[in-house]
């Protein structure tokens, strides 16, 4: 991997670099995968679009190799405050790594894309779930 997204810095830490990725509006032929999958999901299409965000990005690897369409709420992710798959692929660059990524690796990344995805399509029904809950509490009287 060789698209800028980590390099050593003092003492051999991994330090994160700007990467290149380029963001951009979903393709019609994009939209339209959504939209199919839709009922499965039990969403509306505004709500997905909530979910996974107005555009993508296409997350490159090197100069001719990218990730396509990655929705940008997945891409923006975090946890700890690191955004998860920039973290991820900033220890991946070749001089960081020492051998280029290998191909189930590379797969990986999909994966993880996949997985935040799932985890910010939840969100609808995770908010409906505690809105529900906070409603039905039991008031607790004080103790004398």
């Amino acid at each position: 991997m060789t698209a800028g997204w980590g390099h050593a810095g003092k003492g051999g830490i991994c330090m994160p670099g700007k990467g290149r990725l380029s963001e951009r509006p979903y393709t019609d032929a994009e939209l339209a995968g959504f939209r199919e999958g839709l009922a499965d999901l039990g969403l509306t299409y505004e709500q997905l679009m909530a979910c996974l965000g107005g555009t993508c990005v296409d997350v490159f690897l090197n100069e001719r190799a990218f990730w396509r369409c990655v929705p940008a709420r997945v891409w923006r992710y975090t946890i700890g405050g690191y955004q998860v798959m920039k973290k991820w692929l900033s220890y991946r660059e070749r001089p960081l790594l020492g051998r280029d990524l290998r191909a189930e690796e590379a797969r990986y990344v999909t994966e993880m894309a996949r997985r935040i995805a799932a985890l910010l399509l939840l969100e609808p029904a995770l908010d409906e779930s505690y809105a529900r809950v906070k409603a039905e509490t039991y008031e607790w009287g004080e103790s004398k």
